[in-house]
């Protein structure tokens, strides 16, 4: 008699994050002075960043073992070249006077249909989330290349909300998008087998398609370990912030209060897994609800953690130029992607009332004053509404519908 071996993260997925940490890093640096446009097009980069690592975890988690490593490993570079570029996105560069926008643009589209391509050569429909075999949004990047200022923003992110919709819609009905990859799979074997026939060769095999079965405790560890690479860099934030400068109380009490949060998050995370909502783990989550929500999560922490970052550097100081909004905003979206999952899967009623909304409201009050006190103290509030999540205990045997 065998038992099943629980399968965790590769060496290859794993050695596949570090190139995350790094664009994080330099998506989180672009909020150090946010504008409202700052903020708009860090998500639109951050999402596809977000999106190429999604497709290929998907993959690597359907294919396990048959996991191709050199798919994955033009996965990693294309992420790296984004990351590079994502700095002088929008912004020129001095010297020339040029942006990065056609380097992203480039490394993007390769990495989505690179990845594409990889799902397809495996034979794998991927019905959980159909953006990540089929580029619906793709085609506004496509024409972003022809345009300049703003407008091509515009159409990043119209490719971002119908990647998001395309994937969301279709992933209801997978027997539609099954039935119609196969079609298109007897179209290719007939295309190639016309041609083998011309050239008096032997006809190429065609992989049969079929819908991938996705490991759920291995997603969700893959998720939970992209939260704690964005965790991690709210923790990088602070420590680069405080080298350097001297160390007063206030820069103290900033230090503290934000380790505080991270710890706050991380124990969350730990304690009910990537949704931090109580029992979730239990009752499962279908993929197009939660991998947008993982998607807001992510940039909420990454999104404070930059905030984080600023008051570091200057601790005493009152909080302007938007800084104080992407601080209490950010950790509000995280709670926000939390209540929606709470109301998803039916947590209790006590938790989404006298918790999870009051998480999401209280962080943009205090970004509503944050330009009125100052940096360390922003922090703390926030802090304590952390802890407002952690002291939550869910009753025994109370798990009421929303």
């Amino acid at each position: 008699m065998t038992e099943a071996v629980e399968r965790h993260a590769s060496w290859l997925e794993l050695f596949f994050d570090l190139v995350v940490v790094v664009a994080v890093a330099q998506l989180a640096h672009r909020l150090a002075h946010p504008t409202w446009a700052d903020v708009g097009l860090f998500v639109v980069l951050y999402y596809a960043v977000w999106s190429v690592w999604t497709t290929l975890t998907l993959y690597s988690n359907a294919e396990a073992e048959r996991t191709r490593t050199r798919g994955m490993l033009i996965g990693m570079f294309g992420i790296a070249v984004m990351a590079a570029a994502a700095p002088n996105v929008a912004h020129e560069i001095a010297a020339t006077g040029d942006t990065h926008d056609g380097w992203f643009i480039a490394a993007y589209i390769t990495c989505r249909i690179g990845a594409s391509q990889t799902l397809q050569r495996s034979g794998m429909v991927m019905t959980a989330w159909p953006a990540a075999q089929l580029g619906a949004g793709l085609v506004p990047w496509f024409a972003s290349i022809g345009v300049q200022g703003s407008a091509r923003y515009w159409l990043w992110g119209v490719g971002v909300v119908l990647d998001m919709l395309f994937s969301v819609l279709q992933s209801r009905r997978p027997e539609r998008l099954v039935s119609e990859m196969q079609r298109q799979g007897r179209r290719l074997e007939e295309r190639e087998l016309r041609r083998a026939q011309l050239s008096g060769r032997t006809p190429r095999p065609i992989e049969a398609v079929r819908a991938a079965v996705l490991d759920p405790a291995h997603l969700g560890e893959r998720l939970g370990l992209f939260v704690i690479i964005v965790i991690g860099e709210a923790v990088m934030q602070v420590v680069m912030a405080a080298s350097g400068q001297s160390w007063g109380w206030e820069l103290g009490l900033a230090a503290v209060a934000g380790f505080g949060l991270v710890v706050s998050l991380w124990w969350l995370t730990l304690q009910y897994g990537v949704s931090a909502v109580p029992g979730a783990a239990e009752r499962g989550l279908r993929a197009y609800i939660a991998l947008p929500a993982h998607f807001a999560m992510t940039v909420g922490i990454t999104a404070t953690a930059a905030g984080l970052g600023a008051v570091a550097a200057h601790p005493a100081e009152h909080l302007h130029g938007g800084v104080g909004w992407v601080l209490g905003a950010g950790l509000a979206v995280y709670f926000a992607a939390s209540t929606v999952l709470g109301v998803a899967t039916g947590a209790e009623r006590r938790w989404i009332w006298g918790w999870a909304l009051p998480s999401v409201v209280a962080p943009l009050a205090v970004a509503a004053v944050s330009g009125l006190i100052a940096g360390w103290a922003v922090v703390a509030l926030v802090l304590a509404v952390t802890l407002w999540r952690v002291a939550y205990r869910p009753r025994v045997g109370a798990m009421q519908p929303a």
